[in-house]
């Protein structure tokens, strides 16, 4: 059985390490998001962009998708995620926050380049979030899961900005997870239908409270700081999915 492989070309050549690894353990044929053809055949599609409108089409001719559209839909749009999480009793920092400080993030931002901190009150901006930062700035919590079971956690932080993203220059290390974290992150990931994931934390008064859902996740931190080859795991996670249809 064969699939394709969906990158965007921009994140395709910040991804040729992990592209390599998909190839080498699956039949996979890298297909770029722009050129992308939806008439094409595949018995698997692994659709590494953040449109769900992607995995939406293939669905619709029955072909499996890794991650499926509703996830991918729900993760990048914050608002709704934190909105859905709300509802569910996950606890976020509060959001629609009209006081200051606050932060200040794109709706359908990745990568911690479309957040800031605002210090002075402003009308809210469609397409942004509002939220009441954390207690615990620079510091956030990421851990990646594959269909239910917990892979790797790792903590970020930052002694000079208030976010921590590993790309943005902030130092990783392994993370202990609690059995009191470990359940929190269990009743989140039971809320969703995916595949592969992560979900980072912020730091709130000693604890770990939900920030977001990183559909496409990458993995630079896991082959930096452990020596789980996540990236195979999942491999052999959808080589059986798809031989057991």
């Amino acid at each position: 059985m064969s699939g394709i492989l969906v990158y965007s070309r921009k994140e395709a050549e910040r991804n040729a390490f992990s592209i390599e690894k998909y190839i080498k353990y699956l039949d996979v044929k890298l297909v770029f998001q722009e050129e992308l053809n939806f008439s094409c055949q595949a018995d698997f599609v692994i659709n590494r962009t953040n449109n769900y409108k992607i995995a939406q089409s293939f669905e619709k001719k029955g072909v499996r998708v890794f991650n499926p559209s509703s996830l991918t839909k729900l993760s990048n749009d914050k608002q709704a995620c934190y909105e859905f999480m709300q509802k569910n009793g996950i606890e976020i920092m509060p959001i629609n926050y009209g006081d200051i400080p606050a932060v200040k993030k794109s709706a359908h931002g990745k990568g911690g380049t479309e957040v800031f901190m605002i210090n002075k009150k402003e009308l809210f901006e469609k397409g942004y979030v509002y939220q009441k930062p954390a207690s615990d700035l620079g510091k956030d919590l990421r851990v990646w899961l594959i269909n239910g079971e917990i892979k790797a956690a790792i903590l970020r932080e930052s002694k000079s900005d208030f976010r921590a993203n590993f790309c943005l220059g902030g130092i990783a290390k392994p993370y202990i997870l609690s059995q009191n974290e470990k359940n929190l992150i269990h009743n989140i990931s039971d809320l969703i239908k995916y595949d592969y994931i992560g979900i980072d934390f912020v730091f709130n008064s000693g604890k770990i409270v939900f920030n977001e859902i990183e559909d496409s996740v990458g993995a630079r931190m896991i082959y930096s700081l452990t020596d789980i080859d996540i990236i195979k795991e999942y491999c052999n996670y959808i080589s059986c999915e798809v031989k057991n249809g």
